[in-house]
């Protein structure tokens, strides 16, 4: 499943500046479900950004998954709570315990070599709705 790519960029601000991301955005069950599974490939400026009603804890899995991911935990108001690595075809759970709004999944050592760490703070209009409520 290949979503559409969103208009808008999303933007991490880092301690090494500002990095820009394409986008793909998973907000339904169905495409949470299915999210980056079979695909082999993916640029190394682009992401999937997954967005939950609520903040919560969440997990992930790769069964069908053949693309070592960085899965970025982002809670409500923006702020990066953690990033954790996932394995290729792996059944392992990958969670935070800190309730999370969104996740953003990127290509293996996309967060590492853009400078990407907890606390750094993502904007984009999804994200920026929602952490104006909060």
């Amino acid at each position: 499943m290949m979503l559409p790519v969103d208009k808008a960029p999303l933007v991490a601000t880092t301690a090494s500046g500002k990095q820009s991301f394409t986008i793909e955005i998973a907000d339904d069950g169905n495409e949470r479900e299915r999210g980056l599974m079979f695909r082999t490939d993916m640029p190394d400026d682009r992401g999937m950004l997954f967005v939950f009603d609520t903040s919560r804890p969440v997990g992930f899995w790769m069964k069908n998954t053949p693309m070592p991911l960085d899965m970025v935990f982002i809670r409500a108001n923006g702020t990066v709570a953690s990033i954790q690595q996932a394995e290729p075809f792996s059944e392992a759970v990958v969670s935070t315990p800190a309730p999370i709004r969104f996740v953003l999944e990127l290509k293996a050592g996309t967060a590492a070599k853009r400078g990407l760490k907890e606390g750094d703070l993502l904007s984009h209009p999804v994200i920026d709705a929602i952490a104006a409520k909060n």
